[in-house]
């Protein structure tokens, strides 16, 4: 018997024909507005206007947040100018800017004249600080209590103003030039038992902080490594001008993840998704590393050449130059990629690299000797034995095997060093992954195998 498979889209279009708008709204308003997005992301254009303006307005702004940015923009130019005015009103100031950051000049100038005049300041103000710095993934919208406040009137001021933030767990406790002094938790309020207490008396006075310009992976590591809800920010006066949550925090490590991958496989990072990116945009972001590192692995080439006297003398050198390159490349890899995810995470600073090198190497000894080990059993077992070819010598497989363990330890060393070096010199380490440090890796390779053929054998 088949089976038959109904997805929530094909559910929506069969309303959306039918007219049931009752029915789709009671179906959407039990959905979480990521879930709706995601179906929305699946539907027609042209059903998107209809849908959206089924859902009720806070959804609808919550909604709008979780969706792509062509999604987003099509809504936008489809809204009345009443309608853009109720979503952006919704919405929190740090996600108004995420959408202002991705949309058009010619829509950006609608979301501003629509935007009231205090979110239109706090937008403007927060795009002014650089890109991916703390300044530029924060939110104007929390709590602030004064000093000279009491418990209770800490808790009827959260009240009356905690609907319009984003959080209202972490209250901050600033002094009238704000100037942050502390903050309290509303678990710390609702305790107290005297309504009386000062807000002074109850606050957390160490707090930890960031600057406007601080770079935002720092921010997303300090809220993982603190396990805080958010982080305030502070200007280059030290007074507080937003908060960053966790919410933002984790958008900033998936991206920076996503990045880093992207970086590491050998392509130009990307802001689209896969099925939303062209065979245009593919090409563009994947051509100029293979052009590159085709230009690079011409050396190889080179090497190669230089040497045909020798490979010529001695033909069963040829068979083994595949194995060393590419174990040579599989080496260096597991160093950098073990590298750059602890430099990512904060675990290692440049002055760790002369322990890191000491580490590596002897970790490069090991592995060598295990694979060279294996690799003389295997010359001799399968190349001379098995295949009969007289011409794999004990001093071939020794040649082969010095050079297993010599490109295992240049292997390592390049590939824990080189990422170091780059976040030392302001680049991502993610740059300095496989494909670059294998191209490096095979010529040097190729290099130390003819250096040691030329000395041990008759050439």
């Amino acid at each position: 018997m088949a089976e038959h498979t109904v997805t929530m889209e094909t559910t929506l279009e069969l309303l959306l024909e039918e007219k049931k708008y009752a029915t789709i709204r009671d179906i959407l308003i039990t959905m979480n507005p990521a879930d709706i997005a995601g179906v929305f992301d699946g539907m027609e254009e042209s059903s998107l206007p209809l849908l959206f303006r089924l859902l009720p307005k806070e959804l609808a702004a919550e909604t709008f947040v979780e969706m792509e940015s062509d999604a987003q923009e099509l809504l936008i130019r489809g809204f009345s100018d009443v309608e853009l005015n109720e979503v952006l009103n919704e919405l929190y100031v740090d996600d108004a800017v995420d959408i202002v950051e991705e949309m058009p000049a010619n829509v950006v100038r609608r979301i501003l004249r629509q935007a009231d005049p205090q979110m239109r300041k706090e937008i403007n103000e927060i795009l002014r600080y650089p890109e991916n710095s703390a300044g530029s993934i924060m939110t104007t919208e929390y709590v602030s209590l004064r000093p000279d406040m009491t418990v209770g009137e800490a808790i009827l001021r959260i009240r009356r103003t905690g609907v319009d933030k984003e959080t209202i767990y972490t209250c901050y406790v600033l002094e009238k030039d704000r100037t942050l002094i502390g903050l309290v938790t509303v678990k710390d309020l609702l305790l107290e038992q005297d309504d009386d207490a000062k807000v002074t008396e109850i606050m957390e006075q160490n707090v930890i902080s960031v600057n406007t310009h601080t770079d935002q992976e720092e921010v997303a590591q300090m809220l993982s490594k603190y396990n805080f809800l958010a982080l305030p920010v502070l200007d280059t006066e030290n007074r507080m001008v937003g908060i960053i949550t966790f919410d933002d925090a984790m958008d900033v490590m998936e991206d920076e993840a996503t990045e880093d991958m992207e970086l590491m496989g050998g392509m130009l990072p990307s802001d689209k998704t896969y099925l939303r990116s062209t065979v245009w945009d593919l090409f563009l972001h994947r051509i100029p590393w293979l052009l590159l590192l085709m230009v690079s692995a011409t050396f190889t080439g080179m090497i190669i050449t230089n040497f045909e006297g020798a490979l010529a003398a001695q033909v069963a050198l040829t068979a083994f130059i595949p194995m060393l390159m590419d174990t040579g490349g599989n080496s260096g890899s597991q160093s950098s990629v073990t590298i750059i995810r602890a430099l990512s995470l904060g675990e290692l600073e440049f002055h760790d690299l002369p322990r890191v090198i000491w580490k590596e190497l002897r970790t490069a000894m090991f592995c060598g000797t295990v694979l060279a080990i294996a690799c003389f059993g295997k010359i001799m077992l399968v190349d001379r034995l098995l295949m009969h070819n007289e011409e794999v010598t004990v001093l071939v497989a020794l040649v082969v095997c010095l050079t297993m363990v010599l490109t295992v330890m240049v292997a390592k060393l390049i590939g824990c060093s080189l990422p170091m070096i780059a976040k030392k010199l302001g680049f991502d380490p993610a740059v300095m992954a496989s494909p670059f440090i294998t191209t490096m890796v095979d010529a040097l390779s190729l290099l130390v195998y003819f250096g040691i053929a030329n000395a041990l054998l008759p050439i």
